[in-house]
């Protein structure tokens, strides 16, 4: 973990706000998913936090890549441009899965050229990858229990289990390939039953699919929803691949190809934000700082992703309850009504740890304030 001391002389050199990436972190978050989860690939989710340097750290680790957009696409691209352009093309083809289950006519268009394993979820989108991406290979999402996930996906992406094998035949009149099963069990899932249900309800369609003549499905996409250790109580990874990996071994053979779409696992801890207090006030009998960042900017996953990145201080003292806000002239940049913070000064500084994911990506430049300076260490 980046020292309070190495923090304090980056924001010197820098200035804040600043957000920074340890990529030892990254390597270290990997190699523990792959440590206990031996059979299961990991395909960064890109969307988590789309650093080039984040995905060139990964990719040199031997991470996989899990994309929903165009440009995330080409960021993963740009990234593996030094092999040769055979082993490129064969790389995506094998290493990268468009998880997206709605995309553009243009998109499909621009990837069918690489033969993308791609997610789907309705008819439509069957018709339309059949006409626009006729070499890419599918997996049909699955709608599957999000009990307890902090961000809940099920009620905007996932076929029901019952039409579920309706769709896997659909496809294969069309000349289509479904390769296999994907799910996503809600972002930051520590209720781990989420992810036996999901396996059982894969197994039951794999068995069914099978009873109706179709054999073609070779994968099984576990998704993202690995907690990151926001608090105390999240269980490790360790306790989740117990879980993983014995429904796993009980419901499908070896020969099944096992992915999963880590994104705030691998990146959540990596990074942490620095700020400065540009000015303070009471309000309501209680201390108020406003910083010069925000929830426009690194602090965005306070709205968009449900989170509370705690704000600790460098300075030492006495504390009390006290609000935080963001630079902005919108009532809604509120990073925090209650922290426990000492008595601050302007220009002194503050900063939050495990914010890595899902923060400095959905930065804006509203108000014209831009987002926090990007600065990595142990690249």
């Amino acid at each position: 973990m980046i020292s309070q001391a190495q923090l304090q002389k980056l924001a010197k050199e820098h200035g804040t706000p600043l957000f920074v990436v340890d990529h030892d972190a990254l390597r270290k978050n990997y190699r523990e998913f792959k440590k206990y989860l031996p059979r299961v690939q990991a395909y960064y989710a890109v969307k988590a936090n789309p650093d080039p340097a984040i995905v060139r750290t990964l990719f040199l680790e031997g991470a996989s890549f899990d994309v929903a957009s165009m440009p995330e696409f080409m960021i993963v691209h740009e990234n593996i441009k030094d092999m040769p352009a055979k082993a490129r093309q064969d790389w995506i083809w094998d290493k990268i899965i468009y998880a997206n289950p709605t995309k553009p006519v243009e998109t499909l268009e621009e990837l069918d050229q690489y033969k993308p394993l791609v997610t789907f979820d309705n008819l439509e989108e069957i018709r339309k990858i059949k006409k626009h991406a006729p070499h890419a290979g599918l997996a049909l999402r699955l709608k599957v229990p999000n009990t307890g996930a902090m961000v809940e996906l099920s009620s905007k992406f996932g076929a029901a289990p019952g039409e579920a094998v309706d769709l896997i035949l659909a496809a294969d009149k069309l000349g289509l390939v479904v390769e296999g099963i994907s799910f996503h069990v809600g972002s930051q899932t520590t209720n781990f039953e989420n992810y036996v249900q999901a396996l059982s309800l894969t197994a039951n369609i794999f068995a069914e699919a099978k009873d109706r003549g179709y054999t073609k499905m070779n994968l099984i996409d576990i998704g993202g929803g690995v907690p990151a250790p926001y608090v105390a109580t999240v269980k490790p990874v360790r306790e989740l691949a117990k879980v993983i990996n014995t429904e796993i071994d009980r419901l499908f053979p070896k020969d099944i190809q096992i992915l999963a779409e880590p994104g705030r696992f691998m990146v959540a801890t990596a990074g942490t934000s620095v700020a400065k207090v540009i000015g303070k006030a009471v309000r309501d009998g209680k201390p108020s700082y406003y910083i010069n960042d925000g929830v426009y900017h690194t602090y965005s996953g306070v709205i968009f992703d449900h989170c509370h990145y705690p704000i600790k201080a460098f300075k030492k003292g006495p504390t009390q309850i006290s609000a935080v806000f963001g630079p902005t002239c919108d009532a809604l940049d509120v990073v925090s009504m209650a922290e426990n913070l000492p008595a601050l000064e302007r220009d002194d500084l503050v900063y939050s740890v495990n914010i890595g994911a899902y923060s400095h990506a959905s930065s804006t430049y509203f108000n014209g304030f831009p987002p926090a300076k990007v600065v990595h260490v142990n690249q």
